[in-house]
């Protein structure tokens, strides 16, 4: 995480000239990046990380053909990971409102469309400042000027309200394309994320010739949790089917079909880029933004995982991370590592062989030499940052693979406690363990104060939301 660490890694880039220059590839061949994300779904629902109730072949697929990761986290809310993933920076840099993506921030949209690649964009948008009727949130050019060449996005500028235009995503879905609005009648009896992958495919079969980005931050498996495609059966297809069911195993049972829908949409993708012969040629990343939603509990390993969205637990920030890139990717990794959100922009950069330079991030390291097997350049300790500015309360920790603290110095070995309840704070008398706090309380130390919170205990209404763009104090173990 320190700045020099980061320059050094840069420098390794420049050296190498891009992971695409060892292929032989020529300039109109260069890899195509293609980045998928679940929504609101953690590790324990995917087959190659112990689920027990879900069936995710085409996932497990390909983290059995390539890269699987065992320590990535994001923040617990959707905006902060999904601001974070596209900008490189940790969120103290340039979050300030749920839901709103600064449009000043460049984006790995604008870093790739900058170096020739088509781009495109599909799925939840939801960073226009809807919620807190930010200046500009009523323009349908802000995905443009983010970086993408084409969108096929929900909630742009219309909200869930079926009054104002807008509606939920899944059954006869209201979505904005390329700039135009298609209502809720244009598209009744439709499933929204097959519209919205229908356009990741056509995108990818119309640019086959040429180098592109897709990035598809998908709608499943986001509430409400209503029947997909392959469970729906004879029953309406309307914009009214988007309503939850209050029973509790019937909404467990949709939300497990909605992961396998998203698990058959990963595969229909895949498909694509194998039937235009670009499998090959290109990057496959795929996770999930934050937690589960608290009303699922699933079965995994042998336990019962409640669902942590919204909290600072492994729950909430543990997601999963699989990487494919045929023919470069080693047969069934599993990658211990630490990961986080800030390094996809730089991993993206450097397979398409991109120089980053001063107007890019320094906080997150490139993941592709663990693709081929290299040690890169893997942290000493994770942050996470959090302040939603919304529903949760804020706060920070630091970790390692095994133990985590707390700004407020509770402390936990994960592995052996995974829901938190036992804090061990005040009782470690193993040196190891102890010289392992010590460093993650300087790192705690290094890092910016977190927002505080409203009357209510949260932070929407606060008034002051200081960023630190500049801040360059963070700190590698000694």
């Amino acid at each position: 995480m320190m700045k020099n660490r980061m320059l050094s890694n840069v420098l390794w880039m420049l050296l190498a000239g891009g992971a695409f220059a060892s292929t032989g590839y020529g300039e109109s061949q260069r890899p195509n990046v293609v980045l998928i994300m679940a929504d609101d779904v953690s590790w324990e629902a995917f087959g190659c990380y112990g689920a027990e109730e879900y069936k995710t072949p085409n996932i497990d697929r390909l983290a059995a053909e390539g890269v699987r990761f065992s320590h990535c986290y994001s923040t617990p809310i959707c905006t902060p990971s999904r601001v974070m993933m596209m900008t490189g920076k940790y969120n103290f840099r340039n979050y300030t409102h749920f839901g709103y993506l600064n449009p000043k921030e460049k984006t790995f949209g604008n870093l790739m469309q900058s170096a020739g690649y088509k781009t495109m964009i599909a799925g939840k948008w939801q960073l226009n400042g809807l919620y807190g009727k930010l200046p500009g949130c009523e323009e349908n050019t802000r995905v443009f000027k983010a970086g993408f060449d084409e969108f096929a996005l929900w909630q742009v500028t219309q909200g869930k309200g079926v009054k104002q235009g807008g509606g939920e995503r899944f059954w006869s879905p209201p979505l904005e394309i390329n700039g135009t609005l298609t209502t809720i009648e244009e598209n009744r009896n439709k499933y929204g994320p097959d519209l919205m992958s229908d356009h990741v495919c056509d995108f990818i079969k119309r640019h086959k010739d040429q180098p592109f980005f897709v990035y598809y931050p998908s709608v499943l498996v986001h509430d409400p949790f209503v029947p997909t495609p392959d469970t729906i059966g004879e029953r309406s297809r309307g914009h009214e089917t988007n309503k939850e069911p209050k029973n509790k195993m019937a909404r467990k049972a949709n939300f497990v079909a909605m992961v396998e829908y998203f698990d058959k949409i990963v595969g229909k993708i895949i498909n694509q880029l194998e039937n235009i012969g670009q499998l090959k040629n290109t990057l496959v990343i795929v996770t999930a933004d934050n937690g589960t939603n608290k009303k699922i509990t699933s079965n995994w390993n042998g336990m019962e995982i409640p669902g942590g969205k919204g909290g600072l637990k492994d729950t909430g920030t543990h997601v999963p991370l699989v990487v494919y890139w045929k023919g470069l990717t080693i047969f069934g990794t599993i990658v211990d590592d630490l990961i986080n959100f800030t390094d996809i922009y730089p991993t993206i950069a450097e397979a398409a062989g991109i120089r980053l330079g001063e107007t890019d991030p320094i906080d997150g390291r490139s993941f592709i030499p663990q693709l081929k097997g290299e040690m890169g350049c893997p942290r000493d300790w994770l942050l996470c940052h959090y302040q939603p500015y919304w529903g949760p309360k804020p706060g920070v920790f630091a970790r390692t693979q095994d133990y985590k603290l707390y700004w407020d110095n509770r402390f936990y070995h994960v592995p052996l406690d995974l829901l938190e309840e036992k804090d061990l704070a005040g009782s470690i008398t193993d040196e190891r363990v102890m010289t392992v706090h010590k460093h993650l309380q300087k790192a705690i130390e290094s890092v910016p104060p977190v927002n505080g919170i409203d009357a209510k205990g949260n932070g929407r209404t606060l008034k002051k939301r200081p960023t630190y763009p500049d801040w360059d104090r963070l700190k590698d173990f000694d």
